[in-house]
């Protein structure tokens, strides 16, 4: 594997990004989609092998400079379109076929340290959170919807246990003057908790991961981006993901498990599978995890999983019960319009 050491200098460090190669087997070559270009960390490290192709998106309008590096560096085997998850299938032809997915989930730390938009507890501006594509801001959240839905949002997103307090002082504070901005909130949560000196993550930190998860749709478009890669993929193509938090991974193994040959029955007694109704071989069911030195270079990669799955030549049928299974997240997305 190539030394790739020079991707340190990005704002945003692509986490486990030898992994990833490795699992793609990046010395053969192929046609890559990029779901999350961000800085261009996994783009260009695919790039420097000869005999690969990259399709890169991303919803994020502040990423212009970072693709126009890429760009003239690379100008005949990358493709960059500014789409969500959920149009993946517009990047390609409709018969046309790709080797590799990678979808590189979550918020990214050149958003969180871009104060200005609000995606940090210690920002001064606006409460935003949009990462692009959006109807609606956090603050829009803030400020429009009811106790009921704002302790849905708290509870189901960030699994935040004063979520109904919380939800409640917020209603209370945008009677006398609407919440705008991040010192607004944050002083809200802090009213709203009790202090656990016990507990080293910041008070507003499942409040803030709440609201981003559901003004940037990301349970939606993280279910229909995979349904919608394992349509456009080849046999013996593989989609990889790398997660961050528990909700985002519980979606990823069920999909890759449940729609494998190698799925298990939930009881001895049920009826076995149709065997036909599988979209890739057998999952291995193994995470992978940052190593000790890239922890050691890039803290917030220590809550990063690594999962990937190999696509069969069985022909695609929609998963319906991926939908079904995660309908209390989708339903509550549902909202946001």
């Amino acid at each position: 594997m190539k030394d790739l050491s020079s991707l340190k200098k990005l704002s945003h460090f692509p986490v486990m990004v030898n992994e990833v190669l490795k699992v793609c087997e990046i010395e053969k070559g192929g046609q890559y989609i990029d779901c999350t270009y961000g800085a261009g960390g996994y783009t260009n490290a695919i790039l420097s092998y000869p005999n690969t192709r990259v399709i890169a998106l991303d919803r994020d309008p502040f990423i212009k400079q970072f693709v126009s590096e890429t760009e003239k560096k690379y100008k005949d085997r990358f493709k960059f379109f500014n789409i969500k998850f959920s149009e993946i299938n517009k990047v390609v032809d409709k018969d046309s076929k790709v080797d590799f997915i990678i979808f590189d989930l979550g918020v990214s730390l050149m958003q969180i340290l871009n104060l200005k938009r609000g995606f940090s507890f210690n920002s001064h501006s606006e409460v935003d959170m949009r990462m692009g594509n959006n109807s609606i801001s956090a603050s829009d959240v803030l400020n429009k919807f009811d106790i009921k839905t704002l302790n849905k949002i708290f509870k189901i997103f960030g699994d935040e246990k004063d979520s109904l307090r919380i939800a409640k002082n917020i209603v209370l504070e945008r009677k006398k003057n609407p919440i705008k901005t991040v010192p607004q909130l944050v002083s809200i949560i802090k009213k709203s908790k009790k202090r656990d000196f016990k507990k080293k993550i910041n008070l507003s930190t499942k409040t803030f991961q709440a609201l981003r998860i559901f003004v940037n749709n990301e349970i939606s478009e993280l279910i229909e981006g995979l349904i919608k890669a394992a349509e456009l993929l080849k046999a013996g193509g593989k989609i990889v993901v790398v997660s961050f938090h528990s909700t985002e991974d519980k979606i990823v193994k069920f999909f890759f498990r449940n729609y494998s040959k190698n799925r298990s029955r939930p009881s001895r007694y049920y009826p076995d599978f149709n065997e036909e109704e599988n979209l890739f071989e057998d999952y291995k069911n193994k995470v992978i995890k940052p190593g000790k030195y890239e922890l050691n270079l890039n803290n917030p990669s220590r809550s990063a999983k690594l999962r990937f799955v190999v696509r069969n030549d069985k022909t695609f049928f929609y998963p319906k019960k991926l939908k079904k299974k995660f309908s209390k997240y989708l339903d509550l997305e549902g909202e946001n319009v």
